[in-house]
């Protein structure tokens, strides 16, 4: 397996993590017989710490599938180059520490780690056009 094709992979549990956290909170703050239902009834404020995540996981599954599609094209079109790896690279680390900056509440870093993954991605394509 192609290092590419590996991060794609692993990409899914790292969904899992911002689901997870997104989930797991939802749960503490509205309790789990709330979660069960339709939740037709939309309850009050959701807190710091929930709409964090839920703005995480929504920021996530935005570059998500651009990741999907160049690590896919790139394991047909370009295997090892090295420019798609480094751009995966950046992508997947950057992406583990969003999610823990941006729960963590913490000021302009996070933006500059989110920056790093459209970075990453942009290589990424880059790699796989030349």
């Amino acid at each position: 397996m192609t290092l590419e094709l590996g991060l794609l992979l692993w990409s899914v549990p790292l969904f899992g993590l911002y689901l997870g956290a997104q989930s797991l909170l939802y749960r503490w703050k509205h309790g789990l017989m709330f979660a069960q239902t339709a939740r037709d009834e939309i309850p009050g404020d959701d807190g710091v710490l929930l709409g964090r995540a839920q703005r995480a996981l929504s920021n996530f599954l935005e570059t998500w599938p651009v990741f999907i599609i160049l690590a896919l094209v790139a394991h047909l079109a370009a295997p090892g180059d090295t420019l798609v790896l480094g751009g995966a690279i950046t992508w997947y680390v950057s992406r583990i520490l969003y999610l823990q900056l941006y729960l963590g509440g913490v000021f302009l870093v996070r933006s500059l780690v989110w920056f790093a993954g459209a970075i990453g991605l942009l290589l990424m394509f880059i790699g796989v056009l030349f």
